[in-house]
């Protein structure tokens, strides 16, 4: 039995007890995991709750620790229980069968499938995550947003689920309407000429989308200076809201290139999607008209009379009147009969969910070197592909935005339950997350002035407007550098080719990990030298101690043993003297760190923390260097206690490599 499935039939057990003994029920069966392995696997204090319930419903006190011994001998009849220990006041202190345990799980997968666990989970749940506009290169925030995403959604997938991954197009909004207007009135261009340009730059080994970075920017000053220049961003809006036009047509060209920059740059970051839905199809497909047609038939909206907000429709919220700031986030439509940001996010979140009654077209738009196809919306009956996989219909929607985006996510997830009462707000989870700054270290090594002032500052914050900003590429490619450094003075003999990947690999896990180890809700100040650290809590560290693990396998195959053969050997043998041995805690806690893994990544999903997931992976790899620092593995004499070592490494191993790889990080051959 896995371990889950040991907790699970205890907790059952429990309940069951105490509903047979003193006729209560137990809703919750807490489980706590003792500070010591010396102190056991798993504690119940459920023996204080009843006894806080028995008092309730006779008048009598209970002793709790009478009652645990009551409970104690239904529990101690499992074969894969050693004993029970009642400590202090009443905690139930469970002893797994050690030896049982490990000959059950010393070659079990790291994370189950859950049809082995008795799981059916047939629904599809959909994360949305990257929010990068389409006017210009990813930034380092964006790519929180994105490893968040991406690491969810594959703790989701390791949990059993199947996941839709998508990335909100926002192709008629303000900012491609600011790059539109840089090309046509700063730089003169019209169609014709951008896509020349684009080819220039190509040719040169230069980035569109990293021109396009330096354009807004300068399209921000030039509001500053030339307010005509600012005027002529609403009718650029309209025109490109509006479609089939000279405009629309540029501004598709801004977004559609930016669009393939930036999936090119996220897959260097080993994420990928499966659809890019575009707003430009929520209008023109009219989403919008189909949800706002039902929240007015159920309510949900009215028309204001009088009044600042008269002429527009408004979502109030009884319990929920907002700032001033927040007040503009109820309305939908505005008194011109423009549909707000808010507005065009309910159509969308109730298309994610199956119960708008409409449908995008789609085509494809890029298949990455795997195979697998990226599609994206379209509005063109002859340009869609009818054989494109059904998109949508999610039970659980996931949005990954950041955490200014709070109150009209809240609109959002409130709109929707007021249409869908049945499936309620509990189908709209908002991932937010804080913003990522730089140390000032960190903003000078990326070639930013800062003043004397600037320099005493804890953080620098960003600016896109201002084009003081990250490019993701400049800042992977930066790493990738430092990294290659680092890995040509530890292996100056193997190829340029070999120094290129493990420098790729060390970068990707540095900056992955960096930006997962902190919770959602903290704001990241990102340093070089503390992400490329090979100690510490650290993307690299962990790696390291994975690539560690796996040398004891390379140098027993290098002396002709096989690992499997030993492993096997360790499985079908009496190990009770090993455990009961001087070392039996040590190897007995590693193999119990290394089997928690499934239930840290239900425990993820269940907070929607990929922390969680971050900081076992680091007490993994940490508690393995200690192992592996205090036990001689492949040099130790006695054959039974080496099988079992060898076996323990092995388990820590593929722990790790899965929880790495659950974080989108991958192993190295050597570092």
């Amino acid at each position: 039995m896995t371990l889950t499935e040991i907790q699970n039939t205890l907790r059952d057990k429990v309940r069951e007890s105490a509903k047979q003994k003193f006729g209560i029920d137990l809703e919750q069966v807490a489980v706590e995991i003792p500070p010591k392995i010396e102190l056991g696997d798993l504690a119940f204090p459920a023996a204080f709750e009843l006894a806080k319930a028995i008092k309730n419903s006779t008048g009598e006190k209970q002793n709790p620790r009478a009652i645990a011994e009551d409970l104690r001998s239904e529990l101690e009849a499992f074969d894969f229980v050693d004993r029970i220990e009642i400590a202090g006041p009443g905690y139930l202190n469970v002893f797994y069968d050690r030896p049982r345990f490990f000959r059950a799980n010393v070659k079990a997968e790291p994370i189950p499938r859950m049809a082995d666990e008795g799981i059916a989970r047939v629904e599809k749940d959909c994360v949305e995550h990257t929010s990068v506009n389409p006017n210009k290169a990813a930034h380092i925030g964006h790519v929180r947003n994105a490893v968040i995403g991406d690491t969810f959604q594959r703790i989701l997938k390791a949990n059993g689920k199947q996941v839709e991954v998508q990335y909100y197009i926002d192709n008629t909004g303000v900012q491609v309407a600011d790059v539109a207007i840089g090309f046509m009135f700063l730089k003169n261009m019209d169609l014709a000429a951008i896509k020349k340009l684009d080819e220039e730059l190509a040719a040169a080994g230069k980035s569109f989308d990293f021109y396009c970075w330096d354009l807004y920017s300068k399209v921000g000053q030039a509001y500053k200076i030339d307010e005509s220049l600012k005027a002529k961003q609403a009718d650029i809006l309209h025109s490109i809201e509006e479609g089939n036009n000279p405009i629309a047509e540029i501004a598709e060209y801004i977004a559609t290139r930016n669009v393939e920059c930036i999936v090119k740059t996220m897959d260097r970051f080993s994420i990928r999607y499966d659809l890019l839905p575009r707003e430009s199809e929520i209008l023109h497909l009219h989403f919008w008209d189909k949800a706002f047609e039902q929240m007015k038939e159920r309510g949900v909206v009215h028309f204001v009379d009088e009044g600042k907000h008269a002429g527009c429709w408004v979502m109030p919220f009884e319990s929920h009147s907002g700032t001033d700031e927040h007040e503009a986030d109820k309305i939908l439509v505005r008194s011109n009969g423009t549909v707000t940001y808010t507005g065009k996010d309910i159509a969308y979140q109730m298309w994610k969910l199956g119960i708008l009654g409409m449908d995008f077209l789609y085509r494809k738009f890029e298949t990455y070197p795997s195979g697998e196809t990226v599609w994206i919306t379209t509005g063109d009956k002859n340009d869609a592909d009818p054989a494109a996989p059904e998109f949508g219909h999610g039970e659980t929607i996931y949005n990954v935005i950041d955490t200014r985006q709070s109150y009209p996510q809240e609109v959002v997830r409130k709109g929707v339950a007021a249409i869908d009462p049945e499936r309620g707000e509990k189908a709209s989870v908002h991932l937010s997350y804080e913003m990522v700054a730089l140390s000032p270290t960190a903003a000078e090594e990326l070639g930013f002035k800062l003043s004397e002032e600037d320099r005493k500052r804890t953080f620098i914050e960003m600016s896109g407007r201002k084009g003081l900003g990250v490019k993701a590429d400049d800042l992977l490619d930066r790493m990738e550098a430092k990294a290659l450094a680092e890995v040509e003075s530890r292996h100056p003999d193997i190829s340029n080719e070999e120094k290129l990947e493990i420098a790729h690999q060390l970068a990707v896990g540095a900056l992955r990990y960096f930006l997962l180890k902190f919770t959602r809700t903290t704001v990241i100040v990102f340093d070089f030298k503390e992400a490329l650290s090979f100690d510490g809590e650290t993307g690299c560290f962990c790696q390291y101690s994975a690539v560690r693990a796996n040398s004891i396998f390379r140098k027993l195959e290098e002396r002709g043993e096989s690992p499997e053969a030993i492993i096997d050997s360790a499985a079908s043998t009496d190990v009770s003297d090993i455990f009961d041995g001087i070392d039996g805690n040590d190897i007995w806690e590693m193999q119990i760190l290394a089997s928690r893994l499934p239930e840290t990544l239900r425990q993820a999903e269940t907070q929607n923390e990929p922390a969680i997931l971050a900081k076992y992976t680091f007490n993994l790899a940490k508690s393995f260097n200690l192992f592996y620092h205090n036990h001689k593995i492949i040099p130790e004499t006695n054959p039974v206690k080496r099988a079992v070592l060898i076996a323990t490494a092995d388990r820590v191993r593929r722990s790790l490599t899965a929880a790495l790889a659950t974080m989108g990080i991958e192993v190295p051959e050597k570092m």
